[in-house]
């Protein structure tokens, strides 16, 4: 009884809160702490050797030789220490190692100074310690701040610590910056000082509320590459004038936020995600070097109102998805229904295309064919099978797909393709036998079984229909059958996989975990 009265993230009164207005404040607990999971998933890896340990032993003739080290290399070893509580240990051995330290770039997460006897997750009750030993390294460390993640506190309770935090790093010039806040409550604001932080070259923050518009007036980050807002609340406008003002931004990732409307206008993104957040609109106005825009897993927005995504002068996107024949595709200045496909409504750039897709909904599915031909030059095709709690009507076979597709080009160019969470439906096997059938210039393909506790077919049963769909392209292609064990709907999306450029498809399993 005593481990479940336990909260993570919450003190007693917001629980008792939480219980007045109805609510079960251990489900919330928990939610809060699946969202932070992932959070913490997707932030930038610390700088640092995680196999250095910190140890000394006695040379035979009890000469310290490496002291004598030059200064340059004295400093890379104590950078490398996986901890900063091992760097700020050498400055015990002699004054010598703490001019050292204090000459080394820092490298600081909360998440080493955390108290090993209170365990994991963080409590309300950890923070004070933490946040009391982050503010003595912040004074003492002259500066610069290479990297700092202050990402295990509940920082409801140490707003003054906050705002005294963020003078120092601006003073001290961080560079790799990552903010979480441990909830409830979930709006506790950023200090403005957060943006007169110059020389950023990377910021994630989490759990927090962001100062407004009025705040970036005269900001400007020249260095800042890649920014990450997880489950931030923030007004309408403000990711656009961080946008606006960050010359050098490559990487664009967002996390659980809510009534997001974006105007993206960029001369240097490459990579736009946006994952588990409520999309209401994405406009892709002018961005003349994006390469990939990856939307995933978007919550429903209030009213039934479907996204709407806008793709206008995007000359390099070359990978998109996850597109859901539910959201309004505006091409350019047209929106794009079932059987409108013309000069002005592709995209001749992209080249990898994933949909998401209820087969069990007819009008998601006579969607399908209006997309493929918005992207006429797509050579990978990336499916991923819905769940659709009420079929909306009989499923759409093999004949719907031939008659829409009556010149047998709609996936000809297709050379690689996956079809993931496949439950043996007929709506998937008609899809199937139509793509097997027409895609001439197939070389890899790749179908992922849904996980057998969630699906009505057995694992055998699917297995047979996709060999039978398969079985025209299965001597002439790579084909290759994987099963499942993960939760339903599929795995999350990593943030990070999706923004490393040394995979040429984010959407590939088979690339991205091989």
């Amino acid at each position: 009884m005593a481990e479940q009265a336990r909260f993570f993230n919450m003190d007693r009164t917001t629980a008792a809160d939480a219980r007045c207005k109805g609510f079960d404040p251990h489900t919330l607990d928990q939610a809060a702490e699946s969202m932070l999971c992932y959070i913490y998933a997707n932030l930038p890896s610390l700088p640092v050797y995680e196999g250095t340990r910190l140890a000394a032993s006695a040379s035979p003739d009890g000469v310290d030789r490496i002291s004598r080290l030059p200064p340059e290399l004295l400093s890379k070893i104590v950078s490398r220490l996986p901890s900063v509580k091992d760097a700020a240990r050498t400055a015990v051995l002699s004054s010598h190692w703490r001019r050292v330290w204090l000459s080394t770039p820092l490298v600081l997460s909360d998440a080493h100074l955390h108290p090993e006897a209170w365990g994991w997750p963080p409590t309300p009750a950890s923070s004070p310690a933490v946040t009391a030993a982050v503010s003595r390294i912040l004074e003492a460390h002259p500066g610069p701040f290479h990297c700092v993640h202050l990402v295990c506190s509940h920082m409801s309770a140490h707003r003054a610590r906050l705002a005294r935090w963020l003078q120092l790093l601006a003073a001290k010039g961080v560079q790799d910056l990552a903010l979480v806040n441990r909830p409830w409550p979930r709006d506790v604001s950023l200090p403005p000082t957060l943006f007169a932080v110059t020389t950023l070259t990377r910021l994630y923050v989490g759990m927090w509320k962001l100062p407004g518009t009025a705040a970036l007036r005269g900001a400007s980050f020249p260095h800042l590459r890649e920014l990450g807002l997880s489950c931030v609340e923030m007004e309408q406008g403000v990711v656009d004038s961080l946008v606006a003002r960050s010359p050098a931004l490559e990487t664009l990732n967002i996390l659980g936020c809510k009534g997001l409307r974006l105007r993206l206008v960029s001369q240097s993104l490459r990579c736009v995600q946006i994952s588990c957040s409520r999309m209401e609109d994405i406009a892709v106005v002018k961005a003349s070097l994006l390469e990939r825009l990856i939307l995933f897993r978007p919550c429903k927005i209030a009213g039934g109102i479907s996204t709407r995504l806008r793709i206008g002068d995007a000359p390099k996107l070359q990978a998109f998805g996850y597109l859901e024949p539910g959201q309004v595709l505006k091409v350019r200045d047209t929106i794009i229904m079932p059987g409108i496909a013309s000069a002005s409504t592709v995209v001749t750039s992209v080249k990898i295309l994933s949909l998401n897709v209820c087969f069990g909904v007819r009008s998601d599915v006579h969607m399908v064919p209006t997309f493929l031909r918005c992207f006429p030059n797509a050579e990978r095709l990336h499916i991923m099978s819905k769940r659709c709690a009420e079929p909306t009507g009989n499923y759409l076979t093999l004949q719907f797909w031939e008659e829409s597709d009556p010149e047998e080009n709609l996936v000809s160019r297709i050379s690689v393709m996956s079809f993931r969470e496949f439950t043996g439906d007929p709506g998937e096997v008609g899809f199937l036998e139509f793509f097997f059938r027409s895609a001439r210039a197939l070389e890899t393909a790749s179908v992922s079984m849904a996980n057998p506790s969630f699906t009505p077919f057995s694992t055998q049963e699917a297995y047979a229909k996709v060999k039978r769909s398969s079985r025209i392209k299965a001597s002439e292609s790579n084909m290759v059958v994987l099963g499942s064990t993960g939760p339903a709907g599929g795995k999350i999306w990593s943030l990070k996989d999706g923004a490393d450029f040394s995979f040429h498809d984010p959407f590939s399993e088979v690339e991205v975990v091989g």
